[in-house]
Protein backbone atom coordinates (compact mmCIF):
# COMPACT_ATOMS: atom_id res chain seq x y z
CA UNK A 1 0.00 0.00 0.00
CA UNK A 2 1.26 3.24 -1.15
CA UNK A 3 2.30 5.97 1.86
CA UNK A 4 -0.68 8.49 0.39
CA UNK A 5 -3.08 5.31 0.79
CA UNK A 6 -1.72 4.46 4.34
CA UNK A 7 -1.90 7.76 5.41
CA UNK A 8 -5.52 8.76 4.15
CA UNK A 9 -6.96 5.52 6.20
CA UNK A 10 -4.78 6.83 9.04
CA UNK A 11 -6.43 9.98 8.86
CA UNK A 12 -10.00 8.20 8.37
CA UNK A 13 -9.89 6.23 11.33
CA UNK A 14 -8.14 8.91 13.66
CA UNK A 15 -11.38 10.92 12.19
CA UNK A 16 -14.14 8.56 13.44
CA UNK A 17 -12.20 8.38 16.67
CA UNK A 18 -12.37 11.66 17.62
CA UNK A 19 -16.03 12.20 15.97
CA UNK A 20 -17.12 9.21 18.61
CA UNK A 21 -15.21 11.19 21.26
CA UNK A 22 -17.40 13.88 20.91
CA UNK A 23 -20.83 11.72 20.18
CA UNK A 24 -19.67 9.47 23.32
CA UNK A 25 -19.88 12.66 25.84
CA UNK A 26 -22.94 13.92 24.15
CA UNK A 27 -24.80 10.44 24.87
CA UNK A 28 -25.44 11.96 28.44
CA UNK A 29 -25.37 9.03 30.80
CA UNK A 30 -22.06 9.29 32.16
CA UNK A 31 -20.31 6.73 30.40
CA UNK A 32 -17.29 8.95 28.49
CA UNK A 33 -15.98 6.25 26.06
CA UNK A 34 -13.21 4.24 26.02
CA UNK A 35 -10.29 3.49 23.58
CA UNK A 36 -8.19 0.61 23.11
CA UNK A 37 -5.50 -1.23 21.19
CA UNK A 38 -4.94 -5.15 20.99
CA UNK A 39 -2.78 -7.77 19.13
CA UNK A 40 -4.28 -11.01 16.98
CA UNK A 41 -2.86 -13.73 15.63
CA UNK A 42 -4.16 -16.78 13.40
CA UNK A 43 -4.75 -17.50 9.75
CA UNK A 44 -5.28 -16.32 6.35
CA UNK A 45 -7.87 -18.41 4.45
CA UNK A 46 -6.88 -17.97 0.99
CA UNK A 47 -9.24 -18.51 -2.02
CA UNK A 48 -5.70 -18.90 -4.35
CA UNK A 49 -4.98 -22.05 -6.30
CA UNK A 50 -2.06 -23.91 -5.05
CA UNK A 51 -1.37 -21.54 -1.71
CA UNK A 52 -1.30 -22.54 1.54
CA UNK A 53 -2.80 -20.75 4.22
CA UNK A 54 -0.51 -18.12 5.92
CA UNK A 55 0.19 -17.63 9.36
CA UNK A 56 -1.43 -14.19 10.28
CA UNK A 57 -0.61 -11.48 12.49
CA UNK A 58 -1.94 -7.98 13.49
CA UNK A 59 -2.75 -5.01 15.88
CA UNK A 60 -5.97 -3.07 15.95
CA UNK A 61 -7.34 -0.33 17.74
CA UNK A 62 -10.48 0.87 18.42
CA UNK A 63 -13.31 3.10 20.19
CA UNK A 64 -16.36 2.26 22.33
CA UNK A 65 -18.85 5.08 22.06
CA UNK A 66 -21.19 3.31 24.82
CA UNK A 67 -20.87 -0.06 26.17
CA UNK A 68 -22.43 -1.37 23.07
CA UNK A 69 -21.14 0.92 19.84
CA UNK A 70 -17.76 1.80 18.90
CA UNK A 71 -15.73 1.86 15.53
CA UNK A 72 -12.31 -0.11 15.34
CA UNK A 73 -9.24 -0.07 12.85
CA UNK A 74 -7.12 -2.79 12.34
CA UNK A 75 -3.85 -4.01 10.26
CA UNK A 76 -3.29 -7.84 9.76
CA UNK A 77 -0.45 -9.27 7.68
CA UNK A 78 1.02 -12.61 7.17
CA UNK A 79 3.66 -14.97 6.88
CA UNK A 80 4.86 -16.13 3.64
CA UNK A 81 3.18 -19.80 2.66
CA UNK A 82 3.62 -22.00 0.14
CA UNK A 83 2.74 -21.36 -2.92
CA UNK A 84 3.68 -23.84 -5.95
CA UNK A 85 7.64 -23.81 -6.04
CA UNK A 86 7.12 -20.48 -4.23
CA UNK A 87 5.88 -18.25 -1.61
CA UNK A 88 2.51 -16.46 -1.51
CA UNK A 89 1.32 -13.57 1.48
CA UNK A 90 -1.65 -11.34 2.33
CA UNK A 91 -2.51 -8.28 4.49
CA UNK A 92 -5.65 -6.18 4.83
CA UNK A 93 -6.23 -3.52 6.36
CA UNK A 94 -9.78 -2.20 7.74
CA UNK A 95 -11.89 0.66 9.39
CA UNK A 96 -15.09 -1.41 10.84
CA UNK A 97 -18.17 0.16 12.50
CA UNK A 98 -18.45 -2.75 15.86
CA UNK A 99 -21.44 -3.50 17.81
CA UNK A 100 -20.60 -6.36 20.91
CA UNK A 101 -24.09 -8.02 22.96
CA UNK A 102 -22.82 -8.40 26.60
CA UNK A 103 -25.09 -11.75 27.77
CA UNK A 104 -26.61 -10.77 31.01
CA UNK A 105 -24.96 -11.39 34.27
CA UNK A 106 -21.48 -12.60 32.44
CA UNK A 107 -18.44 -11.56 31.05
CA UNK A 108 -19.20 -12.76 27.70
CA UNK A 109 -20.19 -10.96 24.38
CA UNK A 110 -20.79 -11.59 20.78
CA UNK A 111 -19.48 -9.02 18.61
CA UNK A 112 -20.15 -8.25 15.35
CA UNK A 113 -18.39 -5.39 12.66
CA UNK A 114 -19.13 -4.31 9.44
CA UNK A 115 -16.80 -1.51 7.49
CA UNK A 116 -14.32 -1.22 4.84
CA UNK A 117 -11.15 -3.15 4.18
CA UNK A 118 -8.39 -3.41 1.56
CA UNK A 119 -7.08 -7.12 1.39
CA UNK A 120 -3.42 -7.44 -1.00
CA UNK A 121 -2.14 -11.11 -2.04
CA UNK A 122 1.00 -11.31 -3.58
CA UNK A 123 3.08 -14.57 -4.68
CA UNK A 124 5.88 -15.53 -6.54
CA UNK A 125 6.48 -18.64 -7.87
CA UNK A 126 8.96 -20.69 -10.19
CA UNK A 127 7.12 -23.80 -13.10
CA UNK A 128 9.98 -26.53 -13.41
CA UNK A 129 10.09 -28.99 -16.09
CA UNK A 130 12.04 -31.76 -15.49
CA UNK A 131 13.82 -30.16 -12.11
CA UNK A 132 14.79 -27.60 -14.20
CA UNK A 133 13.64 -23.78 -13.61
CA UNK A 134 12.06 -22.21 -17.28
CA UNK A 135 9.81 -19.45 -15.25
CA UNK A 136 9.73 -17.57 -12.65
CA UNK A 137 5.67 -15.84 -12.19
CA UNK A 138 3.57 -13.93 -10.23
CA UNK A 139 0.55 -13.67 -8.41
CA UNK A 140 -1.40 -10.67 -7.29
CA UNK A 141 -4.84 -9.73 -6.44
CA UNK A 142 -6.04 -6.46 -4.34
CA UNK A 143 -9.51 -5.11 -3.57
CA UNK A 144 -10.97 -2.32 -1.60
CA UNK A 145 -14.68 -3.92 -0.42
CA UNK A 146 -17.11 -3.93 2.46
CA UNK A 147 -15.72 -5.99 4.91
CA UNK A 148 -16.93 -7.64 8.06
CA UNK A 149 -17.14 -10.39 10.71
CA UNK A 150 -18.19 -12.37 13.93
CA UNK A 151 -16.75 -12.89 17.04
CA UNK A 152 -16.89 -13.78 20.38
CA UNK A 153 -15.47 -12.57 23.74
CA UNK A 154 -14.14 -12.65 27.25
CA UNK A 155 -13.90 -9.52 29.38
CA UNK A 156 -11.07 -11.27 31.91
CA UNK A 157 -11.49 -7.89 34.16
CA UNK A 158 -13.28 -3.95 32.89
CA UNK A 159 -9.72 -2.72 31.21
CA UNK A 160 -8.93 -6.78 29.46
CA UNK A 161 -10.72 -9.00 27.15
CA UNK A 162 -9.42 -11.67 24.83
CA UNK A 163 -11.47 -12.53 21.22
CA UNK A 164 -11.97 -15.13 18.87
CA UNK A 165 -13.45 -13.72 15.02
CA UNK A 166 -13.78 -14.99 11.86
CA UNK A 167 -13.73 -12.18 9.27
CA UNK A 168 -14.55 -12.44 5.31
CA UNK A 169 -11.27 -9.79 4.76
CA UNK A 170 -11.89 -9.63 0.52
CA UNK A 171 -13.07 -11.52 -2.02
CA UNK A 172 -10.08 -14.13 -1.90
CA UNK A 173 -9.28 -13.47 1.45
CA UNK A 174 -11.08 -14.51 5.07
CA UNK A 175 -9.69 -14.25 8.19
CA UNK A 176 -9.48 -16.57 11.62
CA UNK A 177 -8.02 -14.86 14.48
CA UNK A 178 -8.13 -14.78 18.54
CA UNK A 179 -7.12 -11.51 19.94
CA UNK A 180 -6.21 -9.47 23.54
CA UNK A 181 -6.70 -5.97 23.72
CA UNK A 182 -6.30 -3.73 26.44
CA UNK A 183 -8.99 -0.52 27.30
CA UNK A 184 -7.23 2.65 28.70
Amino acid sequence: MKTLQKTLLALAATSLVSVGAQAAVAYGNGYTGTPYVGVKVGQFDLDVAGADDPTAYGVYGGYNFDPNFGVEAEYVGSSDADYYNGDIDAKTYGVYGTYRYFVPNTALYGKAKLGVARTEIEGDFTDRVGGVDVRRNSYSDSDTTVAGGLGVGYAVNPDFGIEAEYDIAGSNADLMTIGAHLKF
